[in-house]
């Protein structure tokens, strides 16, 4: 049977913390307990700043436990694409930043003695086109990278050229944050989960934090590191856009590939070892969309079983299937420091990198607070604007998410009234003129919900392979019940009898 829950959290021990129970003052908050809050925190807590962490459920519960826990340079046949687009030098910047990433991320968990499955090895990207150019390209900027053969992936269909990057790392990503957060803790940091922070005031030099469950924590410097920042911070939530990827974990029939891998064209295959599967253990991940764009979300968790099938000749079904959540900016980098015109540091945009490019932002963050100077600070400006390609696509996406605001219900009622709402079903229906979004879970209770984000009012979209309301407009997900999920909302949704 198949298991609807990431490999990584059902094969982990995360230590407990408890909800903050009283108001706290220190010298820096980070909001949320994923890479790059807890690196964040670590670093700062060992430079001996007093940092408090809140997290609003569990560490790791979210993207960065349920990554593919790739720790690799190579982010897709990407290079070219960046020197074509902000010069060489931003490329080689990019580039070096995130190969230091890689062996920053080796070193703590060599320095911690963090027991998180590490390995080293190869990791190909692959296309039915001619990779030469991204080869040469990545060479030239420093990397490890070179032409290789497209066996050499060891998948049964490899198309017609890959590029090979050495030395590059996997691990089991929440083991690894487990390590960070105990860490953490012994060298003085703070951590309460299920503390989700509702709003940020900024005030007389200081921020203060509200928290769901009551309490307030008054800090000199915030961070928020919550995938996308809450409520309207910055503006983010008009400044990228949220995609979603689907993963399973595999037995096959034979041994499986002991490389990393990922294709650069569509549709989008990642791979890796599964140690826990054994021998023939595999983690595939890909069939990626835009949250809440997709009708049929179940279809994406059956087209990597169908590709694996076709490779591999079985019908062997998934032991865990899982979605993740990520968010991309419109010309490719991350958005790292002071939001605009607040004191408020960010980081955002990661782009499914978040091992690597999350581990660059955790620098960037510590060195800011600090007042330090770092190499990546200007690249990863989260106050830039981009350029003209990217105000085009940010047009563009804001122009879509007004259409979505204004017609996303339409089409899409299954029925009138809730008598008939069958187990495991769930969806939008016509409650006496009132659109409600319903949810029958597996014991037979009825789950409904007001289908409107709490974010800026957008219509929701149920997700029936997560079984989650999704917004196709900034990304919020919301549980059947109505709990938040992922921001940028931070309020549950209202129940139809309110």
């Amino acid at each position: 049977m198949t298991t609807n829950r990431s490999v990584w959290q059902a094969t982990a021990t995360i230590p407990e913390y408890g909800a903050i129970a009283g108001d706290q003052h220190c010298d820096v908050l980070v909001v949320g307990g994923g890479v790059i809050g807890l690196t964040t925190a670590l670093y700062l807590q060992q430079e001996g700043t007093d940092v408090v962490l809140l997290e609003a459920a569990r560490i790791g519960a979210r993207t960065s436990g349920n990554t593919t826990g790739k720790v690799t340079s190579q982010h897709g046949a990407i290079y070219a694409n960046l020197v074509d687009r902000h010069g060489r030098h931003k490329a080689e910047q990019y580039a070096s930043a995130n190969q230091g990433a890689v062996d920053q991320i080796a070193l703590l968990v060599d320095r911690l003695g963090i027991e998180c499955e590490l390995t080293r090895g190869p990791s190909f990207v692959y296309s039915a086109s001619n990779l030469q150019r991204e080869a040469d390209v990545a060479w030239d900027l420093g990397l490890p990278a070179q032409l290789a053969e497209p066996d050499e992936t060891g998948l049964p269909e490899q198309g017609t050229s890959a590029v090979r990057f050495d030395d590059q790392v996997m691990l089991h990503p929440l083991r690894y944050l487990a390590g960070l957060a105990r860490a953490f803790v012994e060298a003085g940091g703070r951590i309460h989960e299920h503390s989700r922070v509702t709003e940020l005031d900024a005030s007389d030099g200081r921020v203060e934090a509200l928290t769901a469950v009551g309490p307030r924590v008054s800090a000199a410097h915030v961070v928020v590191a919550t995938l996308l920042p809450i409520g309207t911070v910055g503006g983010y939530f008009a400044r990228t856009r949220p995609n979603q990827s689907h993963g399973i974990a595999v037995r096959l029939p034979v041994e499986a590939p002991a490389t990393m891998t990922i294709s650069a064209d569509a549709p989008v295959r990642s791979t890796r070892p599964w140690p826990g599967g054994g021998p023939n253990g595999l983690i595939v991940v890909g069939a990626g969309h835009e949250t809440g764009a997709e009708q049929d979300t179940d279809a994406a968790y059956r087209s990597l079983i169908d590709w694996v099938g076709s490779l591999w000749n079985t019908d062997a079904q998934p032991d865990y299937r899982w979605s993740a959540q990520d968010y991309s900016s419109p010309d490719l980098l991350p958005y790292v420091g002071r939001a605009p015109g607040s004191p408020i540091l960010i980081a955002t945009g990661m782009n499914k990198w978040g091992l690597t490019n999350g581990t660059v932002a955790a620098g960037i963050l510590r060195d800011t607070i600090l007042g330090r100077d770092n190499p990546w600070s200007e690249l990863y400006d989260a106050r830039r604007i981009g350029d003209a390609r990217a105000v085009a696509e940010l047009v563009k996406d804001n122009l879509k998410v007004g259409k979505e605001f204004a017609t996303g219900h339409l089409s899409r009622i299954l029925g009138r009234g809730l008598d008939h709402v069958e187990v495991g079903e769930g969806g939008l229906y016509d409650l006496d003129g009132k659109t409600v979004g319903a949810y029958c879970d597996h014991d037979g209770r009825l789950h409904t919900v007001v289908p409107v984000c709490t974010h800026l009012g957008c219509p929701l979209r149920w997700n029936q392979g997560d079984t989650t309301w999704d917004c196709n407009c900034h990304g919020s997900r919301f549980t059947p019940d109505g709990s938040v999920l992922d921001g940028p909302a931070t309020t549950s949704l209202a129940k139809p009898d309110n």
